[in-house]
């Protein structure tokens, strides 16, 4: 029989996941109570209290905000397992109420299983573990231990005693960023006490520890009195995967008296039948920490690091061992998970995890323009060559970068400069092919690395993420798949860089602007070409200029992207143009760009004088009306001026006057009759308006702009919508420049009906109000 608290302690869990991972929210008379109510704001606790469902609902609530769509309110794939590992956490708390001697029973079982059992699947004997929350807790207790064991007098006389023998801690420049700062707070040690030794240079991958070097580093650091303590190894690097040579690292290691701990994803492969001989050494270390949470999509399980060391009384003085039962149960949400998934499964998420990289692998070998470890040859240089983990086969970390084929046909304008400016410019386009593919292809998980001496890379560690997003085979190969469609985009675009700069120089009125880190065709501003103004009103005129600019370009049929560049740029009042296709015309979009930027700016020009020219047109027209007044008096006399006078005057003797409309021509600045315009339709049709751009060149149809006529078919063009983000923007943007031009016709046409209409609120005499009225028709 089971225990009645457990299955309702299950039964509550399991009904509330189904309230936190429902589709179901709160409805619209719901929504408008708690917008209108003080739930969302700190405040008083409530006195009556409330039920789990009120409870689980304000939880609901602020984890996914406002959030109503199913795919952005679920964080992450938590399948069984991960309820499972939930569900330890409540046991924790239960259990933790038990009389002590059974709690002391319980715990020790659990973390002598959950121990051997991780032992055993690590292919780590005979070993000890202690489970950590943060990861690099487990490392700051095995510098307590090593601190421990070769200071004797260190539990007594503390850090008196490391005066006479400095320690030192040696870390790889390969290692997580922060990692040697972080253990020297903690251990209260001085940053002299830590020595980042630096990767290989000549021979061997570039993320590995320079074993030569490190061994000249310790005999100095001996000959100087100090004390070789623990070296840092990395079995996966957190940028690219690859395991130091640990091996000769734990022969110097003995050699020298320290202690050896490895870290890094590539431990997981451990579990598998088929191991590299690198990562097979580290089962020989002194310690390692695990990860199994992201490993195995466990949620909320702790960290692990097994260690080996005969002396229990140094592992308690370190912190390793504790004698409060309830800190034991750490292990309890590791312990429920590994039941649940078994052997098998453990084996099965691990091997799955590497099947999906060396499918990836296979897949970019063919792939031109991509660089990994296997194409090396020659001719292609080390900051362009990509190095992986030395046994592919066995490797769960894939990193791969794109770089200009020099196969690729130019166009006259290839990437020129030094080497530090093409390789800027390559490591914009592989940060935004790397957010591309994350963004349309999300569960496959690749990200954007930074690596010292490659650049930027994107990266794919499905041992990191594949059990959590729950990605398949079909994510991988959508993934190629869009990585198919993007190089050509990145070839086209670093090919037509130079083109596009060498056209921008040759007009006057453009300036290009040197941003090596904005992935696209590039950067350019329109110039004034005013001198007379000071310099407040030129950046001003420029800043309007380029704004209007930059809408008239988003306006147009064109597969390109126009911007005005990243939130946070340097560069202000420019334009920014995104990646090209094949058959794009740079000659015709430079000429497009300052035929629509000089209509822009005559166009300003005429708005701005036209202040001054309406003031003067209304003090001309009010000297005119004052002259038709006194006219009219001078014409019909002071007597019909009387009210009363004036209607008798006018009903016997009609004055028979004509009255001179007027209109104000704001092209000329001037006031004109309106006899022309009831005389003569034909005078009606003015010019076009000066806001329509011209035609540059001649528009085929069916044919986008900036596109060279006769391009194949097959042409890269087919692919020329970049990023479904950049072609959704620009239909917004379109859409919206539709609705402010339709916005602005009917304001046109009621001025012109005002005007019309005060021109026919004049007092017309009888007999002519027949002819203006057909004159009019």
């Amino acid at each position: 029989m089971m225990d009645p608290t457990l299955a309702e302690m299950g039964n509550h869990l399991s009904d509330a996941m189904k309230i936190l991972e429902s589709g179901k929210l709160e409805s619209e008379q719901g929504k408008e109570r708690r917008k209108l109510s003080w739930k969302d704001f700190p405040g008083p606790l409530q006195g009556d209290g409330q039920d789990v469902v009120s409870i689980l609902q304000l939880v609901q609530n602020l984890m996914h905000g406002e959030d109503e769509k199913q795919g952005h309110r679920r964080m992450q794939y938590v399948g069984e397992q991960g309820h499972m590992a939930l569900l330890g956490h409540s046991l924790a708390a239960y259990i933790s109420v038990l009389e002590r001697e059974r709690l002391r029973k319980l715990t020790t079982r659990i973390l002598s299983d959950t121990t051997l059992w991780l032992c055993r699947l690590f292919r780590y004997e005979n070993g000890s573990a202690y489970y950590h929350e943060d990861d690099c807790e487990g490392l700051v207790k095995m510098c307590r231990l090593a601190i421990n064991t070769h200071y004797e007098d260190y539990a007594t006389e503390g850090f008196t005693v490391l005066s006479s023998k400095p320690p030192v801690i040696y870390q790889s420049a390969a290692s997580r960023p922060g990692l040697g700062q972080h253990l020297c707070s903690q251990l209260g040690l001085p940053l002299s006490s830590l020595c980042i030794v630096p990767c290989n240079t000549m021979f061997g991958s570039l993320h590995q520890m320079d074993v030569a070097l490190l061994d000249k580093l310790i005999r100095d650091d001996r000959e100087s009195g100090k004390l070789p303590l623990l070296l840092i190894a990395n079995a996966g690097t957190p940028g690219a995967g690859h395991t130091d040579k640990l091996s000769r690292l734990k022969e110097l290691c003995v050699q020298h008296n320290m202690w050896l701990h490895v870290e890094g994803v590539n431990l997981a492969t451990l579990v598998l039948g088929q191991v590299s001989s690198t990562v097979t050494a580290a089962t020989k270390c002194d310690s390692m920490t695990l990860t199994p949470g992201p490993w195995l999509g466990l949620p909320a399980v702790p960290a692990v690091t097994l260690y080996r060391h005969e002396d229990p009384a140094l592992s308690l003085a370190a912190g390793l061992t504790s004698s409060q039962p309830v800190e034991k149960l750490r292990a309890l949400p590791l312990w429920l998970s590994l039941q649940y998934l078994g052997h098998d499964g453990i084996l099965q998420r691990i091997k799955h995890a590497s099947q999906l990289s060396q499918q990836l692998l296979e897949h970019l070998k063919t792939l031109a323009s991509i660089k990994t470890s296997d194409v090396l040859d020659s001719e292609v240089s080390l900051i362009e060559a990509l190095r992986m983990v030395e046994d592919e086969l066995n490797s769960p970390v894939v990193v791969f970068r794109f770089s200009q084929d020099s196969n690729t046909p130019s166009s006259g304008g290839s990437v020129k400069g030094n080497v530090a400016e093409e390789r800027d410019i390559l490591d914009a386009l592989n940060r935004w092919l790397g957010e591309q593919l994350a963004q349309q292809v999300p569960l496959s998980g690749v990200d954007v690395v930074e690596l010292e001496d490659e650049g930027t890379c994107v990266r794919f560690s499905p041992l990191m993420t594949a059990a959590a997003l729950g990605t398949q085979e079909n994510d991988v190969a959508a993934l190629v798949e869009k990585l198919g469609e993007m190089i050509p985009v990145l070839s086209c675009t670093l090919r037509f860089r130079q083109d596009f700069k060498d056209e921008v120089l040759q007009q006057a009125s453009l300036s290009y602007i040197e941003d090596q880190s904005w992935p696209g065709l590039g950067v350019v501003r329109y110039e004034a070409r005013s001198t007379d103004l000071d310099e407040d009103k030129r950046q001003y005129r420029v800043e309007k200029i380029n704004s209007d600019l930059l809408k008239k370009l988003m306006e147009l049929d064109t597969d390109l992207y126009f911007s005005d560049g990243p939130e946070f740029c340097e560069e202000k009042n420019c334009i920014f143009i995104g990646m090209a296709t094949e058959d794009l015309d740079v000659a015709e979009l430079v000429e497009t760009i300052v035929s629509i930027g000089k209509d822009i700016e005559e166009s300003g020009k005429f708005f701005e004088n036209m202040t001054e020219v309406v003031r003067r047109g209304i003090q001309e027209a009010e000297q005119q009306l004052q002259k038709a007044n006194e006219e009219k008096l001078m014409e019909e006399g002071v007597l019909r001026q009387i009210p009363l006078v004036g209607s008798v005057l006018n009903w016997f003797s009609p004055v028979q006057a004509s009255v001179k409309g007027r209109t104000f021509n704001l092209a000329e600045g001037c006031l004109d009759s309106t006899e022309p315009v009831y005389s003569v339709k034909a005078q009606m049709n003015k010019e076009a308006s000066l806001d329509s751009p011209k035609s540059v060149t001649k528009q085929f149809p069916g044919q986008k702009l900036f596109r060279r006529h006769g391009a194949g078919s097959d042409s890269v063009s087919d692919t020329s919508s970049v990023s479904h983000l950049e072609e959704s923007f620009r239909e917004t943007a379109h859409v919206q420049a539709i609705d402010a031009e339709e916005a602005e016709v009917p304001q046109e046409h009621h001025v012109h009906i005002e005007t019309e209409t005060a021109l026919s609120d004049q007092r017309v005499p009888e007999g002519q109000e027949t002819e203006s009225v057909d004159a009019l028709r």
